[in-house]
């Protein structure tokens, strides 16, 4: 939470502790410990900005119905120096407090102060977390899943970093093992039907069918043309993946980078193949004799941990599993780079992927319940209320880049994130592309457009924002200004909690309602008008407001235009 929240929370803290003890020392209460409470805000701010259940709990304590409890605590409470300035007791003997002017000037100032660090906090103690997302098949384009996963991914991670982590962004490219041979043998096929026919040369059965492959080896016989015709099929099919390979891992980096994502590294599996690391990770597993052969193969004990079946770690033709080279790929993450957490943005059908992964930690010696996995759940593509699977464009299924080429990156941005991974979405194109209220991510660039205009509309005028005291900050009385100041004070502990719970969506979530209590603000108070100390006090009310959204905007890498 910020300091400022994190100071009233402690000063009430003390405060009603303190309270307790005196009243157990004038007899009011009996002698005993004081139990653990808790300090919340009620979800009806009405009913006070925050409440405590000390009362409540200390019934088993002091042997004392609540209400009684609670009137024995108010009768020694003292607020002097705190930011609460009265209370009540509520119900059966909950406890609440509002907060006084002061705290309310004092956010203002906060925030004017911190700038473009206002909502940081050190929370998460420069602990090293890393954040696996998208990590998309190379053999082929990107889909719709990963147009999700990226965007929740990505913020995700700037959560977290805004929460005082250290976090690193990685992209896991699966360039090795049976995928790959897959890859290769289609792109032959392809190739060769370009020179002997597509009756001549039979496609694989498990190949992959899109057109990417047509276009690569197109391209790759417009290269070498027929060079390769003739070449002995294992050196044919290395140049094929050779060539194409590279090219499509750099279609993905420059299309994420057109999505406004940049990883702090993009992790070869074959990496893990050519340093040893997979080898030194099956041999631990034998070691712990959790392995065995069966026709032909080497087998994992999965049941050993829990797992409904055994899993197979290298094949009888001798290449490892994907299951395998994700063991190593994670030991690597955690023995040899030394992250204190990992989290993996997968798509729901890896759901049974799981608890198999986490206990393959544990097997090999490290802690399972260090690895959090975030399952994406499927998105529809919608248009005039009808599911859209086809591009415009291409006529063919809509893929990363096709989404990019037709909807904003800041609406494609900010709309993923604003349900959660667990909760299927409807992406409505139409949506994305409007310019008006209805669009969310244009609602919110609007209010800060609005109060840029507000500000250089001043200026014209010959009114600059200037610095305020706290007497004229607390001219701010009005319900609606003190409820924006209220919201903009929660503004990093809503990035604490959604560091908590992985849920980047309670960012957009918060700058909506953010927008939406600046524009009742603005509907209800002039700003131009008033006199000169009330005037000064709004302006800077404005300009913290803007701070806020602007903060928001780029924790989710969206623009924040000056006008619209």
């Amino acid at each position: 939470m910020s300091k400022l929240v994190q100071q009233a929370t402690t000063e009430l803290r003390n405060t009603i502790r303190s309270a307790m003890e005196k009243a157990c020392a004038n007899g009011e209460l009996p002698q005993a410990d004081i139990p653990e409470f808790s300090i919340e805000v009620p979800a009806d701010r009405a009913h006070g900005d925050w409440a405590t259940n000390a009362a409540m709990v200390s019934a088993r304590a002091f042997h004392a119905a609540p209400r009684k409890i609670a009137e024995a605590i108010t009768n020694n409470l003292s607020l002097d120096g705190t930011y609460f300035d009265r209370f009540e007791i509520a119900g059966p003997g909950f406890i609440n407090f509002f907060l006084s002017k002061q705290f309310y000037v004092d956010v203002l100032k906060d925030i004017e102060a911190l700038g473009t660090e206002y909502g940081r906090s050190d929370y998460g103690q420069g602990k090293k977390i890393m954040v696996e997302f998208v990590s998309a098949n190379p053999t082929g384009p990107m889909h719709m899943g990963n147009a999700r996963g990226g965007a929740l991914g990505d913020c995700l991670a700037a959560v977290l970093d805004a929460a005082g982590y250290s976090v690193w962004r990685e992209f896991y490219v699966n360039d090795a093992g049976n995928q790959i041979e897959k890859f290769g043998n289609s792109l032959e096929a392809r190739y060769l039907q370009i020179y002997k026919g597509e009756d001549a040369v039979e496609f694989p059965e498990d190949g992959y069918h899109g057109d990417d492959i047509k276009e690569r080896a197109a391209q790759f016989a417009e290269e070498f043309g027929d060079r390769y015709v003739d070449a002995a099929p294992e050196d044919r099919r290395k140049a094929l993946v050779e060539f194409a390979l590279p090219r499509n891992i750099a279609k993905m980096k420059a299309d994420l980078a057109k999505y406004g994502i940049q990883y702090d590294e993009w992790f070869l599996e074959s990496k893990l193949h050519n340093d040893g690391e997979l080898e030194e990770t099956i041999q631990i597993l034998k070691d712990k004799g959790l392995t065995y052969d069966k026709e032909g193969a080497l087998w994992y004990r999965a049941t050993t941990f829990g797992a409904e079946k055994d899993e197979v770690l290298v094949r009888q033709n001798g290449n490892p599993t994907y299951f395998a080279a994700d063991i190593a790929y994670h030991r690597n993450k955690f023995a040899k780079r030394g992250f204190d957490r990992c989290i993996d943005v997968w798509g729901a059908d890896h759901h049974g992927h799981v608890a198999r992964m986490k206990a393959a930690m544990d097997a090999v010696g490290l802690d399972g319940s260090k690895l959090d996995i975030v399952l994406i759940q499927l998105v529809r593509l919608v248009r005039n209320g009808e599911v859209v699977r086809m591009s415009k464009r291409t006529g063919k299924a809509i893929q990363l880049a096709d989404l990019l080429d037709e909807v904003p990156v800041d609406a494609a941005r900010f709309l993923f994130n604003m349900r959660e991974a667990t909760s299927q979405m409807d992406f409505d194109l139409d949506l994305a592309v409007q310019q008006d209220a209805q669009n969310p991510v244009y609602y919110v660039q609007y209010a800060h457009a609005r109060i840029c205009s507000i500000l250089k509309a001043l200026k014209a005028e010959g009114i600059e924002p200037r610095a305020c005291t706290d007497e004229e900050l607390a001219l701010l009385n009005t319900q609606e200004e003190i409820d924006l100041i209220r919201h903009l004070s929660a503004y990093t502990d809503e990035i604490v909690a959604a560091a908590k719970d992985y849920d980047p969506a309670r960012i957009t979530r918060y700058v909506i309602t953010l927008a939406n209590l600046f524009h009742k603000f603005y509907n209800t108070c002039r700003v131009k008008d008033e006199e000169d100390h009330l005037r000064a006090a709004r302006i800077c009310l404005c300009e913290a407001a803007a701070t806020v959204i602007r903060n928001v905007l780029s924790l989710l890498k969206i623009s924040a235009p000056e006008s619209m």
